[in-house]
């Protein structure tokens, strides 16, 4: 790890230097139905959350600050079907954001090197959160939670 780390998305860890990001969008999605009714306004009935999407937009310099690995580290978990957990924050709030898939990565690799090495890479990691079972939720996900917050914060 070359800087401070503000997020997690698995193992893989964003950090000031290095893997970082420049921005986080997120979009939430709670539809609500009409129900058509004569002479009067449609009331409208709430269907409840439909899904959760965040998507993370960075640049990277591989030769000068690295973070190549970590990003095609993220695509092969992607490739593997790999659910991860998003977790932000710092050694003093860690705030788990749930159980995430990698829906797309994008890459804009230019200024290639003699080698054909990209000097710089812009990238878009877009996520979807999943809907994890309450059995799995009571155990399985503290447990991991628990591992990667000590990872992240050791």
């Amino acid at each position: 790890m070359t800087g401070v780390t503000s997020m997690m998305l698995g193992g893989y860890a964003f950090e000031a230097l290095g893997f970082g990001y420049q921005n986080i969008k997120r979009k939430v999605n709670t539809p609500w139905v009409e129900i058509s009714v004569g002479q009067d306004l449609n009331p409208q009935q709430w269907t409840g959350p439909t899904s959760d999407e965040v998507t993370i937009q960075g640049v990277l310099f591989p030769e000068e600050f690295g973070g190549q690995s970590q990003l095609d580290g993220i695509i092969a978990a992607q490739l593997a079907g790999t659910e991860m957990m998003l977790v932000s924050g710092d050694a003093m709030e860690g705030v788990i954001r749930g159980m995430f898939t990698v829906q797309s990565v994008e890459e804009d690799q230019t200024y290639h090197d003699a080698k054909g090495m990209p000097r710089r890479n812009a990238y878009v990691i877009s996520l979807k959160r999943i809907q994890s079972d309450a059995a799995a939720s009571a155990g399985g996900i503290v447990d991991r939670a628990s591992s990667l917050l000590s990872e992240l914060f050791r």
